[in-house]
């Protein structure tokens, strides 16, 4: 989910262990030259999914990176099936009430732009819930950065 701390919390965790970090969104807007926004505007969101797919099938690849996915990577069976055979994945939860407190101020993120994001927020929770609630890999509550880093590697 946007604003569950995926990339604060693997920044923090790649550091722990000493790894490189990459965030697949980031990794995107440089391989395509131009931000999410942009790719939202031009190709829709199945195209920004299916150029997401890829990214992360290359990331995968490199079993010392440690990877923030886009929050609705896990959409895509193939990404699911692709994150739990080939890493170790990590879901980091939130209520909307977390999420919203971190991103009602965020005005660049596509999928919550228009007249109320804290509702498209709420329907993004409600759509992905089903993918999350199944998921494979380790659960940790997104509260605390330092906290849920210090709980994986100890």
């Amino acid at each position: 989910m946007p604003g569950a701390g995926k990339s604060t919390v693997g920044r923090r965790l790649a550091a722990r262990l000493d790894r490189p970090f990459i965030d697949a969104d980031h990794a995107l807007e440089e391989r395509c030259g131009v931000s999410i926004a942009t790719i939202f505007d031009i190709e829709g969101e199945p195209g920004f999914r299916e150029r997401e797919s890829r990214v992360l099938a290359e990331l995968a690849g490199n079993p010392r990176l440690v990877v923030a996915t886009g929050g609705g990577s896990v959409l895509s069976e193939a990404n699911r099936r692709l994150l739990v055979e080939q890493t170790w994945p990590v879901y980091l939860e939130a209520s909307l009430g977390e999420l919203w407190n971190r991103l009602r101020h965020d005005n660049k993120r596509p999928l919550l732009r228009g007249p109320n994001p804290r509702e498209r927020l709420a329907e993004l929770l409600r759509v992905r819930s089903p993918f999350t609630n199944r998921w494979r890999g380790c659960r940790c509550a997104a509260v605390a950065s330092r906290s849920i880093v210090s709980s994986m590697t100890s």
